[in-house]
């Protein structure tokens, strides 16, 4: 993989480079942008009339259809791009891959319940950083001393941007290092194990992203599908979707920008790493929010001005001093 892309000339490599970048991310961006408003649209609208208003409760169920729209995807992108091509990549790493991803996401999720919300934002921003600890001390990945600074000053700019005191809390004082703090650091630590072994796929496999993608959305499948068995949920699901049949429109959206944007995501997993893409998608709520603000006109506190000054001086000096030589890791 080294060997190959060395042959090309530097200019067009880094030509080539700079703009599957700004694809995946412009991808990633927009894709999600209009995934939160449809996630936001079906799961807390109120569908029907009067006294007999119900709300959206099968998460579980969403997120099971979610990962068959998106290995569908997958498979119609291997049939256009990859052919014949065979993938050698080992089962169990997309199956790890896919139990990790699956509980950093309901540990995360569960964590909400018990931590504040300062604590919930520098969870939720933090994300690459466990990816880059467990790629030194697992992979033995060497970065620039600028990429850890620069990976410092992008989650230090997020969390600052997001943060916003809960003034309404009057235990917030009194709480202590408990099960809600624990929950968000196996949600880090998984986050990390997920980057690890995609890490490990990329260098040792070459595996291409619509494989990868295919793959752990299958993995995905066969876990969650027991769950919503088991819960019995996708039952009820089925239930409610025959009292209130025009929500199958959002959620067939909701699946397709999900595909849309996993595809890019995988993308900067293969083409870029784990952490760019952690970083990547660090930066989207960010860019996100700032967006929103700069639109509707909404005043900036002194605090997020901060935050939008410490992603925007860690992104430039990651661009400019945070590359990592390109070696292969076995």
């Amino acid at each position: 993989m080294a060997a190959g892309r060395g042959a090309s000339t530097p200019g067009s490599l880094l030509q080539n480079e700079r703009v599957r970048f700004i694809v995946c991310f412009l991808g990633v961006f927009v894709c999600y942008f209009y995934y939160g408003i449809l996630q936001e649209t079906i799961t807390r609208s109120e569908y029907g009339q009067g006294d007999e208003k119900e709300t959206f409760r099968f998460a579980q169920t969403l997120v099971f259809i979610q990962c068959i729209i998106n290995a569908m995807f997958a498979r119609i992108l291997i049939q256009f791009f990859e052919g014949s091509r065979p993938d050698h990549t080992k089962s169990w790493l997309y199956g790890l891959c896919s139990l990790s991803y699956l509980g950093a996401m309901v540990s995360s999720n569960s964590a909400l319940q018990y931590v504040n919300y300062p604590t919930q934002v520098l969870g939720k921003s933090c994300k690459p950083i466990p990816v880059m600890i467990l790629g030194v001390t697992i992979l033995r990945k060497k970065y620039p001393l600028a990429k850890y600074l620069c990976v410092l000053l992008i989650v230090s700019g997020v969390a600052l941007f997001l943060y916003k005191p809960n003034k309404s809390s009057t235990t917030a004082d009194d709480h202590v290092f408990g099960f809600g703090e624990i929950l968000l650091l196996l949600s880090l630590t998984m986050d990390g194990l997920t980057g690890v072994a995609q890490d490990h796929m990329r260098a040792r496999f070459q595996t291409s992203p619509y494989y990868m993608m295919l793959n752990i959305n299958m993995w995905s499948i066969l876990v969650l599908g027991l769950a919503v068995l088991w819960t019995g949920e996708v039952w009820e699901f089925l239930s409610f979707t025959e009292r209130f049949p025009s929500i199958f429109y959002n959620i067939l959206l909701f699946g397709l920008t999900s595909a849309l944007g996993q595809t890019f995501i995988f993308m900067t997993v293969v083409y870029f790493g784990p952490l760019t893409c952690s970083i990547l998608t660090t930066t989207r709520k960010f860019f996100t929010i700032l967006g929103s603000v700069i639109l509707f006109g909404n005043v900036m506190s002194s605090m997020q001005w901060l935050g939008t000054v410490l992603v925007f001086l860690g992104l430039g000096l990651d661009a400019k001093f945070g590359k990592t030589p390109k070696k292969t890791t076995h």
